[in-house]
């Protein structure tokens, strides 16, 4: 038979409040026991919380010590799944030193949905093809059916955790990329986005099929570069080997088109320790060296056979943009060091040149760059050119406080300039380039928006290194337009005209590859690839940082892991 529970007698007389208010000296005994008890609690939570952050700290060596003796064997990692690696899944991003609000987490959890969105259309209805049109739900091969949306995509999948999409795109990849095609591609456009793409995706993964892929297309595209000057050809059949430039250019080379293979190239010869492909973009930056003018600035056309330039525009819009970028982003790549210098020095005299192009409107005082052919500015500035705030962002910090002060602030101008091609018009998104009048401020000129990426990318940069959170809600502004104006049931399209909101047929492939990824990274922890191990190339492929040192670089090994609408071309005819 149970006894009863008296709360008057026996053990459970200590649960009666009167008991201890009764007893005065027992009530302050209770009272030094419960502090006692308490802090007791909070220290042990303190050395499990200590503990946690010691074991975070040593399977994060594990794995980076994994992926060292990864690169030194030739082997890839094995992992049983995508989230055991360092820099994807939310659980690991936890462990990051600097954490993130909840308001950022819901927005980068709503980019990530886009790019299911974006990323399951593709997959339904243009599989393997290089781009979807939404509208009429189908696939085209706009870059002779490399499957350039996919490979665009896969680090961006990688990145934000997506490991059944990632997967299966691995696996299109191995069994399914053939590169033996009777195709006149794009250097420049195959550089950025394949052979970007899958080094990228190697340097994530350390899955070897993508590098062996990397190499096999970056094969085909080597004999571009015989030319006299070692100003590569724009243009390359990829079955036959055959180069050339087009003809609309009377034979000359593109200056983005020409300079802008560096960090693909140099990584590659890192990583499978063949100098060749280093060799050949690097002969090429020597002759650009030696044609730099005082100001640093370069015509968009060159001659290949002579390495001289021709009479053209200077421009850091369509078709001039990304040769200025990769002279910092190389500097990066190679980790600052002196062996990599002159690329510091190059871009540093085209920054002094920049500055001479750059005017100011009123009433709004936005800040704009300016475009040049022979000794006449033109008021014109396209939307390609809105890297530059990001670019100026990230190369401020190799100046002296004064001049790295001077520089973050125009970034910071220019930003606020590109931001308002967007807030100008009806829809919210901007068009493909802008012109400036006295007391006007500025008018969009091209209308159509093909889902670009690069005032997103700008807004990205400058809140690493300001932590202004306004940079994060203008990329919010710009993200809700896309979802507005551009999403429909079967992917996202861009419009014809952002005063109309008109809409166009097709998904680009940077879209998944750029514009979503820095939107994310917008919303993430700046840890989540950081800037002091990773360097994005034009097309937002992270490619890691390698330090290189004279007489060593073909041998290192890096820790991985229609024309008008081509990615940094603007209208024909221009």
């Amino acid at each position: 038979m149970a006894r009863s529970r008296s709360s008057t007698s026996g053990p459970w007389r200590y649960l009666n409040p009167a008991y201890y208010l009764k007893r005065p000296k027992r009530l302050a005994l209770l009272f030094v026991v419960f502090v006692v008890a308490t802090f007791a609690f909070w220290d042990r939570q303190s050395l499990v919380r200590e503990y946690e952050s010691e074991m975070t700290k040593l399977v994060d060596e594990v794995n980076r010590l994994q992926v060292q003796l990864r690169n030194v064997e030739g082997k890839p990692v094995k992992q049983s799944t995508m989230q055991q690696h360092y820099y994807t899944s939310d659980k690991m991003m936890s462990r990051d030193a600097i954490e993130i609000d909840s308001l950022s987490k819901e927005r980068r959890e709503k980019v990530k949905e886009a790019m299911r969105h974006a990323w399951n259309s593709y997959v339904t209805y243009a599989w393997g093809q290089d781009e979807l049109q939404p509208q009429t739900k189908n696939g085209v091969n706009s870059f002779g059916g490399l499957g350039a949306t996919l490979i665009d995509s896969l680090d961006t999948l990688y990145i934000m955790g997506l490991e059944d999409e990632f997967r299966k795109a691995r696996d299109w990849v191995a069994n399914s990329l053939d590169f033996n095609k009777d195709y006149e591609a794009s250097v420049f456009e195959t550089t950025i986005r394949v052979v970007g793409g899958l080094l990228s995706a190697y340097d994530l993964s350390g899955d070897k099929i993508f590098l062996d892929k990397a190499k096999d297309i970056a094969d085909r595209l080597l004999p571009a570069w015989d030319t006299s000057s070692g100003i590569p050809f724009n243009r390359i059949n990829l079955m036959h080997g055959r180069a050339h430039n087009q003809g609309w250019t009377n034979g000359d080379s593109i200056l983005a088109d020409s300079g802008t293979e560096e960090l693909e190239f140099i990584a590659l010869s890192q990583r499978t320790g063949d100098p060749k492909y280093q060799e050949k973009v690097e002969n090429a930056m020597k002759q650009f060296k030696k044609i730099l003018p005082s100001d640093g600035l370069l015509p968009i056309y060159i001659n290949p056979h002579s390495g001289t330039a021709s009479y053209s525009t200077i421009t850091f819009g369509a078709m001039g943009d990304s040769f200025y970028e990769y002279l910092l982003k190389a500097w990066i790549q190679g980790n600052k060091t002196d062996t990599v210098k002159h690329y510091r020095q190059m871009w540093e005299t085209s920054m002094e040149g920049l500055l001479t192009l750059v005017r100011r409107t009123t009433p709004s005082s936005f800040t704009y760059i300016c475009e040049k052919t022979g000794g006449s500015l033109h008021d014109k500035m396209d939307e390609l050119a809105c890297f530059v705030p990001g670019m100026l962002a990230l190369g401020s910090t190799g100046y002296g406080p004064e001049k790295s002060k001077q520089i973050l602030t125009l970034a910071e101008e220019l930003a606020r300039t590109c931001y308002n091609f967007y807030e100008s018009t009806p829809t919210k998104l901007a068009g493909e380039n802008y012109y400036f009048h006295s007391g006007q401020d500025l008018s969009v000129g091209t209308s159509w928006n093909i889902l670009r990426p690069e005032t997103v990318e700008s807004l990205m940069y400058l809140w690493r290194f300001t932590g202004d959170k306004r940079y994060q809600e203008w990329g919010w502004n710009i993200f809700q337009a896309f979802e507005k104006n551009s999403r429909i049931e079967s992917g996202y399209v861009g419009l014809r005209d952002v005063n109309t909101g008109d809409k166009d047929n097709m998904m680009q492939s940077f879209f998944l590859a750029e514009t979503l990824k820095y939107l994310y990274l917008l919303f993430s922890p700046p840890s989540l690839i950081s800037f002091d191990e990773w360097v994005f190339n034009t097309e937002a492929h992270p490619i890691k940082i390698v330090t290189r040192q004279s007489g060593t670089d073909s041998k290192l090994s890096s820790n991985p892991v229609v024309r008008t609408f081509g990615r940094k071309q603007g209208k024909i005819g221009r």
